[in-house]
């Protein structure tokens, strides 16, 4: 029998569906995942089986009976920490010690709650309180505080979305550690398929609109170490399995494109109705030297002297290349980009573009940031026409329209043009920062962490539509990334970067795949593996945090 049961489950909100004719169970001892798109109802489900909300309809069954509210058998991590800020590590799991072990000791549940602590590895930092300790180890002890209600479920709700890469990695594993300890029944809400893969012996799939997509075994043997099984041929064959059926779900889920590109021209087109851009380059001897940095450093003055940034930055892009610039944070990563882009200065060395030196900035290098800060009292439509109205002088209105309306509708928003971006999503709000920054027709395109803040299915769809417009305008682009697998789709290099201060390059990784790509023809090419190897083994060897202490 199943500890956990949905049974025709619907919920929705102001009488739109958010889940739709749920129906699955949860052996006892199982490791489950949940996986789909950002506004699946992910979060909707998790709240259901924790008891925090009911269905509209059908059934949810805790050990044969019905579940028509919260318990203590259901012990819920939050994607936020919500610890006390006030209480040490050992104060905030102490808590729930004190809640479910009354009959014990004081002694007894010192014992106990220092159990805890060590289960996750913070034994060394018992006595620190939250505002004291990485994101990473926020988390854990959220989650040995969850493990320490000692409840018969632990529904974990994208418990690591808000961590990096390398800690969130680290934690994934820690938690599978535990759960083979206290083999408790879990179930994991995930927007990453590579953590499902680590965690979990199924993985569900929800569908866009709300109904249960596929199911998939996880027979990959324990304990699952992410460095090996990235050469297991198993493990890369269910891994692309899983992407390529949300993706397909993502592909159902889209409006057709109706658009072509009208033929207008922006402002710095010299001929033929071309962008400036290539009609210089074209006709010019620098088609290999398009984009040049030379000696460039950044050096900020501080009290105790001045700060060597970046230093001895030296790279040459040749016209239409994409590279992916990529390392820890506080490597000088958006420093480079925000010179390049003409909002930082420069304090040695120079920038040219199309042989000119890069000064101020200027519409014909577009800049689409993790934030794409939208005015959010108007419209996709209103947000894009700001710039197109600068770039085409020569256009009439009705030209330009319809250069604000191909371009939204190649990211997907055909449906959403006239929607305020305040009523937007943040994956919605990063499609028309993209849109915008292609209707510039800019010489070059630097991008910096634009899905950063997104779930990572999201950024699959995301990254997959940049692809497609890039392909089109073939723009020199720089993409700062602190995704491998994004780095390595995207892009024709992948420079990274070594730690700063005084950061630089430390290797530079020629992606020789073919294009167009996609990020399921890419999980299956023999050379993929080999490239995302040479890319971790990098970033594992300039990884300056301990992963004693996760200091930041």
């Amino acid at each position: 029998m199943a500890i956990l049961e949905l049974a025709n489950v619907w919920k929705g909100f102001n009488g739109r569906p958010v889940l739709r004719d749920l129906s699955f169970g949860v052996a006892e001892g199982e490791f489950l995942a949940i996986l789909g798109f950002s506004g699946s109802g992910k979060t909707t489900l998790i709240n259901l089986l924790a008891g925090l909300s009911l269905p509209d309809r059908g059934v949810l069954r805790f050990m044969g009976a019905d579940a028509v509210g919260p318990g203590p058998e259901r012990g819920l991590v939050f994607q936020s920490y919500a610890l006390m800020p006030w209480l040490t590590v050992e104060g905030n799991i102490r808590l729930a010690v004190d809640a479910t072990r009354p009959e014990l000791s004081r002694a007894e549940r010192a014992a106990e709650t220092a159990r805890y602590i060590a289960m996750v590895g913070l034994s060394h930092a018992a006595g620190r309180r939250p505002a004291e300790l990485s994101g990473g180890m926020r988390q854990r002890v959220a989650v040995a505080r969850a493990l320490a209600l000692r409840p018969e479920v632990l529904l974990m709700d994208e418990p690591l979305s808000a961590l990096d890469a390398l800690t969130r990695a680290r934690v994934a594993s820690e938690i599978e550690s535990i759960w083979r300890t206290d083999r408790r029944t879990a179930v994991l809400i995930t927007n990453d398929v590579d953590e499902a893969l680590i965690l979990a012996d199924r993985i569900l799939c929800l569908n866009p609109d709300g109904s249960l997509g596929a199911a998939f075994p996880v027979a990959l043997p324990r304990p699952r170490d992410r460095a090996s099984l990235d050469a297991d041929p198993a493990y890369r064959k269910l891994r692309a399995e899983v992407t390529a059926c949300l993706m397909d779900a993502g592909v159902r889920s889209k409006v057709p494109e109706t658009r072509s590109l009208p033929s207008v021209t922006p402002r710095h087109a010299l001929k033929d109705g071309l962008p400036g851009a290539y009609a210089r380059a074209a006709n010019s001897p620098r088609e290999a030297r398009y984009l040049h940095f030379s000696q460039l450093h950044k050096t900020y003055p501080t009290p105790q002297g001045p700060l060597s940034v970046v230093q001895d930055f030296n790279l040459t892009l040749r016209r239409g290349e994409f590279v992916s610039l990529i390392g820890h944070s506080g490597c000088g990563k958006s420093t480079v980009l925000s010179m390049t882009a003409g909002l930082t200065g420069i304090s040695e060395g120079a920038i040219t573009l199309d042989g000119i030196h890069v000064t101020g900035a200027d519409p014909e290098r577009a800049v689409v940031f993790q934030s794409p800060n939208l005015f959010p009292w108007l419209s996709a439509k209103q947000n894009v026409a700001i710039g197109v109205d600068r770039v085409y002088p020569g256009a009439t209105q009705a030209e330009r329209q319809e250069v604000v309306e191909y371009y939204l509708e190649r990211v997907g928003l055909a449906d959403a043009m006239d929607r305020p971006a305040a009523d937007m999503s943040n994956g919605m709000r990063q499609r028309v920062g993209i849109a915008r920054a292609f209707a510039l027709s800019p010489k070059l395109l630097l991008l910096d962490e634009p899905f950063g803040m997104l779930d990572s299915l999201t950024r699959w769809e995301l990254q997959e539509v940049l692809m497609e417009v890039w392909s089109r305008t073939k723009v020199t682009a720089i993409c700062v990334t602190h995704d491998v697998d994004e780095a390595i789709l995207l892009a024709d290099r992948v420079v990274m970067m070594t730690n700063g201060p005084r950061a630089t390059i430390g290797r530079i990784t020629q992606v020789d795949l073919p294009r167009p790509r996609s990020r399921r023809a890419l999980l299956d090419h023999p050379d993929y593996a080999r490239y995302r190897a040479e890319v971790m083994d990098f970033l594992t060897q300039h990884d300056h945090r301990r992963p004693k202490t996760e200091a930041a």
